[in-house]
Formats: structure tokens, C-alpha cells, sequence
């Protein structure tokens, strides 16, 4: 499997990346043969967060490296701050207690790659970069990024950053996918809309993207007349959309493949670093994954399937 650099997480990233927000204790043999699946394939960064199942997810990841003494060979990837019934927790005291409670139930006194969950734009960057900064020097977290955040608060903290000295968000993690967003997720998400692309492509401050192969959009189960899955129609049903699964059809076939594998290769193969973050929960859909990676597209073929050429390729 491929892998990038993200400047501070001090070990090689996978392009695919684990998700684990189905991991319970009640699952957990599972959640340790999907790990073993995912390690056997190349893969060796898992994406987990403080708020996952109620902290479970973070728990049996910690469980299952424990048990497995393979803590070494994975890289870590949490997110904390997300808010809650209260509202906003940006801010440096929920940071430090999030931070806390996953480096307890991870097992562990490092973590490679900490992002922020959200974002809350009335807060200063000066005291969210000095915050995390903080845990830097304490040897607590390597890399730091950002889930959910505009590239604009993303330049603005890492000018900040430059201006004294300090380290900046190496990765944000927004959602990007073939298929694009008529609105978010869930508020306070955040989808990479061409400005966005724009500026990684500038910047090469690598992206990590959750539900890169949109939620399942284009694994063939969906059509505008199954309109089943409410939040699917709700984000994703777009006429552009349907003509994107189109065209990803079109060139599944030429490149006999499928897809779903088009889907993932279009966030693999952008003009900056990348990587997806994966639902897959069998050894299946692993495999599946895994050869998606391996597809190489042409920036004429990304054009195409963004409807960015309206002209067939072939």
C-alpha cells in the first residue's frame, strides 16, 4: 500500500486509513479481525475519535493493540473538542481533558495525528494553535490537523503559527468524494468545495477525507427512484451526482473495475497528498479498498468525472 508524510506524526501514513466508529466492546472480535485484515493489506493508520461510540471506539483500539503488543506499528489518528449538548468546546480546557481521556483509553502516551472535531470561529486561532502547541512540548501528540475547518481558518492558523515560531496544522480532514454535498452532513461539517482544492493544491498540506467513497453512493445500490436512506438523498441526490456514477460506471468498465473503486481512486489521485478515510467492515470490502488504491487517473480523467470536461474521454 502506498503511504504519505505528514510532517510530525514521525512514521509513514497509509492512503487508506481504518475507520473504527463501529468498534464496541460487544464487537470486539470484529473489530480485531477487520485490524488484522486491515494490517495484512499494508495498512497502518486507524482514524478513531474521543466522542466515537461513546468512547468505545478509542477503548478497543487501545484493547486491541494491547493485546496484540502491535502498538509500535499503528498509527493513530484521534480527533477531540467536538461539541456537545452545551455547544462549542474549542478551547483549551476541553482539549486537555478530551486529550486525556483517549490517550487513557488508547493505552498509550503518544498520539501521531491529533485533529480538532469541529471548529468555532469566535474563538482566535492564537488560542487554539498555543493550546495544542502545548501538548507538542509536553510529548503528547505529534502532528496536528483539523476536522471540519475551512481552508481560510486553516491559512489564518497557520500564519499565525509561522508568525511565532510555532507548530501548524500539517493535515485537515474534510469530507471530499466524487459525489458532492448538497449540504452538510451533520452541522459544523465541513465538505472541500474547488477552493478548497484549490488551496491544498497550493498549499500541499495533505487532506484526509471521511466518507470518501460517500457513504456507499456509488456502490450500485442506490438509484433516484430507492430513496430508502433519507440522510443519502438528502446529501448526495443531485442530477450532477447521478451523472458523476455515470461517468465513474463509464470508467469502471474501460478500466474493468468497479465504481466504487473509480469513487476512492478520484480522492486518491488529486494534485496534492491524500488519503481515505474507509468504511469497510469485512475482508471484502478491504480488498475492495485496497485495489481502488492501486488506480492511477489522469487529471483529464479527475476533470471528466467532476464534471469538469463535459467531452468524453474516449
Amino acid at each position: 500500500m502506498k503511504h504519505i508524510e505528514i510532517k510530525g506524526a514521525g512514521k509513514p501514513i497509509s492512503t487508506l486509513i481504518k475507520g473504527t466508529d463501529y468498534f464496541t466492546h460487544e464487537t470486539y472480535e470484529k473489530a480485531t479481525d477487520n485490524m488484522n485484515a486491515f494490517l495484512e493489506i499494508g495498512g497502518n493508520t486507524v482514524d478513531t475519535a474521543h466522542i466515537y461510540c461513546g468512547g468505545q471506539s478509542e477503548e478497543v483500539l487501545g484493547r486491541y493493540m494491547e493485546e496484540h503488543g502491535n502498538r509500535d506499528s499503528i498509527v493513530i489518528l484521534t480527533k477531540g473538542a467536538h461539541h456537545d449538548q452545551h455547544g462549542p468546546r474549542v478551547n483549551a480546557k476541553d482539549i486537555r481533558s478530551d486529550l486525556n481521556a483517549s490517550l487513557e483509553r488508547l493505552k498509550t502516551n503518544f498520539i501521531e495525528l491529533y485533529a480538532l472535531h469541529r471548529d468555532d470561529e469566535n474563538i482566535p486561532v492564537s488560542v487554539i494553535v498555543d493550546a495544542l502547541n502545548e501538548h507538542i512540548k509536553a510529548g503528547q501528540i505529534g502532528a496536528i490537523g483539523a476536522s471540519n475547518w475551512s481552508w481560510q481558518r486553516l491559512k489564518e492558523a497557520n500564519d499565525y503559527a509561522a508568525s511565532g515560531g510555532l507548530v501548524g496544522f500539517t493535515f485537515s480532514s474534510p469530507n471530499l468524494s466524487l459525489a458532492k454535498a448538497n449540504e452538510p452532513f451533520w452541522a459544523g461539517c465541513v465538505s472541500a468545495d474547488q477552493q478548497t482544492l484549490d488551496w491544498h493544491t497550493q498549499s500541499q498540506l495533505p487532506l484526509l477525507s471521511w466518507s470518501s467513497q460517500a457513504r456507499g453512493f456509488f456502490t450500485g445500490r442506490f438509484t433516484r427512484e430507492v430513496r430508502n436512506n433519507a440522510d443519502l438523498v438528502r446529501v448526495f441526490y443531485s442530477d450532477d451526482n447521478w451523472e458523476r456514477l455515470h461517468r465513474a460506471q463509464q470508467l469502471a468498465a474501460e478500466k474493468k473495475t468497479t465504481p466504487i473503486q473509480i469513487a476512492l481512486a478520484y480522492v486518491l489521485n488529486q494534485p496534492f497528498p491524500t488519503c481515505a478515510l474507509i468504511g469497510a467492515q469485512n475482508r471484502e470490502e478491504l480488498l475492495s479498498c485496497e485495489q481502488g488504491s492501486t488506480i492511477t487517473l489522469t487529471q483529464d480523467e479527475l476533470n471528466w468525472l467532476d464534471l469538469s470536461a463535459t467531452k468524453q474521454l474516449r
